[in-house]
């Protein structure tokens, strides 16, 4: 039995707990082959990963340091008593065992895996490990199991609507924010549309990121469900919302490994969609040389395991493949792709044509859920909303109900122009690249960081810091090809 302190430090995600050196109730030496204990307060128990310190100002011998996410998850008072021992291996760690070895795991046997991954059982090293085997061979039947098992593990919305829209690209071309004009041009039409986005794990901007330019995104469920009853939509940040929690484990994982399967791409996705209530959902499934899919028979594939996974969930499910062969709109990163949406919703002489098209072709695409529009309509009808202003003022609406947002979308001062070497036609550009010169930039834990296509004098320029720039509105060139 220690005591409990609060400790000022942010792990993010992760529990830790910070332990004394000549700490009275476990010995440092008994963790030794595991960095694991269970902090057990009044009936909760949580999974903890330990620190040991030297400074007793820190934390002293008959006291336990908890980090600010486990003190959150605990709630417990400061000095209150918790019951600290060494935790046991999960029992779901055969399981993972026996999918290394090329075992196909049952839904009972995911169900205890995706519970102990949300309750913080499993280090990094097992979680790495389940991904790496689970990439190595998943069935279809295991990719459905892993993705109910998911749905389960957090908060389930429920709307009581027959017909709840929403959509989602899988990535990997930069600018692409059709969300951002598709949701308003739906919800003006009528339809129910709670959109839930993530922020970006490898690109230079997700979709919460660019709309966190334009209003707040970090709302609660109450929050959440008072703008859709108000606006009949919303563009929200999906964490805060406890949907599919075991996913943003997972995730986080995944990104330092690079590990994205089709599988768990799959249950990603439609774990998230299912979980916020939707009914009707559009993927946006670009295909390009450098985009995530590369060809046509991986799209056809990937479909096919979208369709097999939606329809076993009740989803009903649109799959629309993209040209993905070159980015989206002027900018990228979060400011420049909210001023494309922007200019896009307003109807601006210099708005962006690329995305603007898209964004009507994958709106339509939704309004066609729309029992009572006439087949074909669907492209006539959001232009219609586009253009007549009706998107902007939804728009608007979802903004001031989701309330300001909490910076200035300022631009980066620090700017660097690439100029074209010789006069021609570009011809095609590497979209992994592009992404990956505006991260180094700052985009997007700097929102005015990233890149701009463009200018009078042929060229791309780079911005870096958050300092308003004088530097001209850019015009994306056409098409680029093999761009270093």
């Amino acid at each position: 039995m220690l005591k409990v302190k609060a400790l000022a430090i942010d792990t993010l995600r992760e529990n830790v707990l910070v332990l004394s050196r000549e700490c009275t109730a476990l010995r440092p030496q008994r963790l030794t082959g595991s960095r694991k204990v269970e902090v057990r307060a009044g009936g909760l128990v949580l999974f903890a990963n330990i620190v040991i310190a030297d400074d007793d100002d820190l934390v002293g011998p008959d006291e336990a340091g908890l980090t600010m996410p486990l003190f959150r998850r605990l709630g417990v008072a400061p000095g209150s008593d918790v019951d600290i021992a060494p935790a046991r291996p999960p029992a779901s760690l055969d399981a993972v065992r026996g999918k290394i070895h090329g075992a196909t795991l049952s839904q009972g046997q995911l169900n205890a895996i995706v519970g102990d991954v949300v309750s913080h059982a499993y280090s990094d090293m097992e979680v790495a490990a389940f991904l790496i085997a689970c990439a190595s061979f998943m069935t279809p039947e295991e990719t459905l199991a892993m993705t109910q098992s998911m749905i389960a593990s957090g908060s389930r919305l429920s709307w009581n609507r027959a017909l709840v829209v929403d959509k989602h690209c899988i990535g990997g071309i930069p600018g692409n924010r059709t969300s951002l004009i598709v949701a308003p041009i739906v919800a003006a039409h009528g339809l129910l549309f709670p959109k839930t986005s993530s922020r970006a794990i490898t690109s230079p901007a997700g979709t919460a990121d660019t709309m966190e330019v334009l209003a707040r995104v970090d709302l609660n469920e109450d929050e959440m469900r008072s703008v859709v009853d108000r606006c009949g939509g919303c563009i929200v940040w999906g964490g805060k919302v406890d949907l599919s929690p075991a996913d943003d484990v997972l995730i986080s994982v995944e990104r330092p490994l690079g590990v994205d399967t089709p599988e768990q791409m799959v249950a990603s996705i439609l774990s998230k969609k299912a979980a916020a209530g939707s009914t009707h959902l559009l993927i946006d499934l670009p295909v390009g040389p450098s985009a995530k899919v590369r060809d046509t028979a991986q799209a056809l594939r990937l479909r096919k395991l979208f369709e097999f996974v939606g329809g076993r969930l009740g989803l009903t499910l649109e799959i629309a493949i993209t040209d993905g062969g070159q980015p989206i709109g002027r900018g990228v990163g979060p400011v420049l792709e909210a001023r494309d949406v922007r200019a896009v919703l307003e109807n601006s002489a210099d708005a962006p044509d690329d995305l603007k098209e898209k964004s009507i072709l994958l709106a339509a695409r939704i309004l066609e859920f729309d029992p009572g529009l006439a087949g074909g309509r669907g492209a006539a009808r959001a232009r219609e909303l586009l253009e007549s202003g009706a998107a902007a003022k939804k728009m608007d609406q979802i903004i001031e109900a989701q309330g300001p947002a909490p910076c200035a979308p300022e631009l980066g001062s620090l700017t660097y122009e690439v100029a074209a070497r010789t006069s021609g036609w570009i011809e095609g550009v590497d979209c992994a690249r592009i992404g990956r010169v505006a991260r180094l930039a700052g985009a997007s834990t700097d929102i005015g960081a990233g890149i701009r296509y463009g200018s009078a004098s042929r060229s791309i320029g780079f911005m870096a810091s958050t300092q308003p720039t004088s530097a001209s509105r850019a015009r994306r060139p056409t098409r680029i090809r093999d761009f270093g």
